[in-house]
């Protein structure tokens, strides 16, 4: 059995990838309401922005009504189903006592979700990871999103450089995680991501043995749809949560 590596993060995050979406309607409010009493420590989620500002939390970014598909940013926030909540509303319903993953898919959704989140505390926005594929567009904010976390989305096939000097240049940058797909990942290179002091998530662990090989890897985060398997796993590879 390998032995368990350090995370930076003690203990990791275990994010509910878009609510307890298997078993409830994805990206609702029940959804991650179910999932932080499951034993969640963080949601995930993809936020937008409305044609009236509102930051709201969804995966495709698209109305569906019959046929017909509207953009969400075409939308006001009346105009949307009930079911597609605000990021005002997610903490209303759920309180702020956990870490929130968020990718940010519109551009133009980065002053919305930061306003809501500053609204609610430096402790809200210091527990706020943004996530963005588009490394550029991090760090031309990270001056101005000091207080909140920024996550590098990519895949280890699409790095343009060696993973050592992609984990330089996020560190040299102030990015502080890089994020990908729980394939791209072994012990060591965890081992060379914290190095350089950015932290290592994890996504899309749907089963115990690959839950089990990300805790014992060192990673920081992991999201999965299963909570309740995230959970019992990470409480027997970690211990208390």
């Amino acid at each position: 059995m390998q032995q368990r590596l350090p995370s930076r993060l003690d203990p990791p995050i275990a994010f509910a990838h878009r609510g307890a979406r298997a078993h409830a309607p994805e990206n609702t409010i029940d959804a991650f309401a179910l999932a932080l009493r499951l034993g969640a420590t963080g949601l995930e989620s993809d936020v937008w922005v409305t044609s009236d500002g509102a930051a709201v939390l969804d995966h495709d970014g698209v109305v569906r009504r019959g046929i017909k598909r509207r953009p969400i940013a075409e939308c006001r926030r009346d105009e949307l189903p009930d079911h597609i909540p605000t990021l005002d509303e997610l903490y209303d319903a759920c309180g702020t006592d956990f870490d929130l993953s968020l990718d940010v898919k519109d551009p133009a959704a980065y002053g919305p979700t930061v306003a809501a989140t500053r609204r609610r505390g430096r402790d809200v926005a210091a527990r706020t990871w943004l996530c963005d594929p588009v490394l550029d567009r991090l760090t031309e904010r990270r001056d101005d999103l000091a207080d909140l976390k920024l996550v590098h989305s990519t895949r280890l096939a699409r790095l343009k450089v060696t993973p050592e000097l992609h984990a330089a240049k996020l560190a040299a940058a102030g990015i502080d995680v890089i994020n990908m797909h729980h394939t791209d990942w072994s012990g060591g290179l965890v081992v060379l991501f914290h190095r350089f002091g950015v932290n290592a998530f994890s996504w899309d662990l749907q089963f115990d043995h690959q839950l089990e090989t990300a805790f014992r890897m060192g990673v920081d985060a992991v999201y999965s749809d299963h909570t309740d398997t995230m959970i019992d796993v990470m409480t027997r590879e970690v211990g208390t949560i």
